[in-house]
């Protein structure tokens, strides 16, 4: 597996990570624990050194499940975490108070069965919290060597510049895919200029640039609560994986592959971190780091994605209204 620089921190990780999310919380069906475990260790025998879980998933029971899986491996890996939602959910509300950032920190260490987290995110940026005061606390627990790295989830380019002043940001984590390409305005040319390494998260839409998604997702699926995930909205967006699907024929790889491939593309400090609960899909992600686009591919792609519009918010708007902007 290549490694990439997560920025100019130094942070080196594989090119692909892993997000963990979805083993236990995204589908409403957890993944029998052995069965994740085994996922994980044969992940790490891939070659996949970066693991992405949070508090918040489960809430706490995907930390746990991360800390046994990497146990066995701990210094050989990357695991990074979050802190930042109220009673460990989003749908309570946000709060990244000094003294629950260090309670969560301490926490998520115990879960972990770690003496330090290598990557430490805000998940959301709280707006009654300061960031430079959000900063200055993850600073601290830096220098207490409890935590390696900072990281900001969702932040503003505004957001990020005050944080970066006060202790250096080593990622951004957001939302990028050819399903959402929002941070090419303003937040990947930011990144750039700080020197800021960035880990999209969804670097698959959630699934649907497989095109494996194309009716009705079952009642369970947390997706539902998605508006670009309704049953009509996924019918009419559906031209975008068709566009896909042609050119990934051509380039004898599946859409996924191609999504994957055209991220790592974009930019040599970018990570995407793709989850699965199939150990077939994590190989198929895999090989996506060996997938090489030319400059006419890359163009072939944007030109038959950019005249695409796609229907559907990505939120709704309880969850919208944490999106700092």
């Amino acid at each position: 597996m290549q490694k990439r620089k997560l920025g100019n921190s130094g942070l080196e990780v594989s090119a692909l990570g892993f997000g963990c999310m979805g083993l236990n919380f995204l589908d409403g069906k957890a993944m029998d624990k052995k069965e994740a475990v085994t996922l994980l260790h044969n992940a790490v025998e891939r070659g996949i050194t970066f693991y992405d879980t949070a508090e918040a998933y489960g809430p706490y029971t995907n930390e746990e499940l991360v800390g046994d899986a990497l146990k066995h491996c701990r210094k050989d890996v990357v695991i990074a975490t979050k802190f930042g939602c109220k009673d460990a959910s989003p749908a309570v509300g946000l709060d990244s108070r000094p003294e629950t950032i260090r309670a969560v920190t301490e926490a998520s260490l115990k879960r972990l069965k770690t003496d330090y987290i290598d990557l430490l995110y805000q998940h959301r940026v709280d707006p009654n919290v300061p960031i430079e005061e959000v900063a200055g606390t993850v600073k601290d627990l830096i220098q207490e060597g409890k935590v390696k790295y900072f990281g900001l989830s969702e932040a503003s380019a505004k957001t990020i510049r005050k944080a970066h002043s006060i202790q250096p940001v080593s990622a951004l984590q957001s939302e990028y895919s050819l399903f959402w390409r929002e941070p090419e305005h303003e937040i990947i040319p930011t990144l750039e200029e700080l020197g800021i390494g960035f880990v999209p998260f969804s670097p698959l839409g959630k699934g649907f640039l497989t095109g494996i998604i194309n009716t009705k997702l079952e009642d369970v699926d947390r997706r539902n609560v998605l508006p670009r995930f309704t049953e009509e909205n996924i019918k009419a967006n559906l031209v975008l994986v068709d566009a896909l699907s042609e050119i990934a024929r051509q380039k004898n790889v599946t859409t996924g592959q191609l999504a994957l491939a055209w991220l790592l593309a974009k930019k040599p400090w970018i990570v995407p971190i793709p989850g699965t609960t199939k150990l077939h899909r994590l190989e198929e992600n895999i090989v996506s780091t060996n997938i090489i686009l030319t400059a006419d591919e890359l163009t072939e792609i944007d030109t038959a994605v950019n005249g695409i519009t796609l229907v559907g918010d990505r939120y709704p708007e309880f969850l919208e209204k944490q999106i700092d902007k």
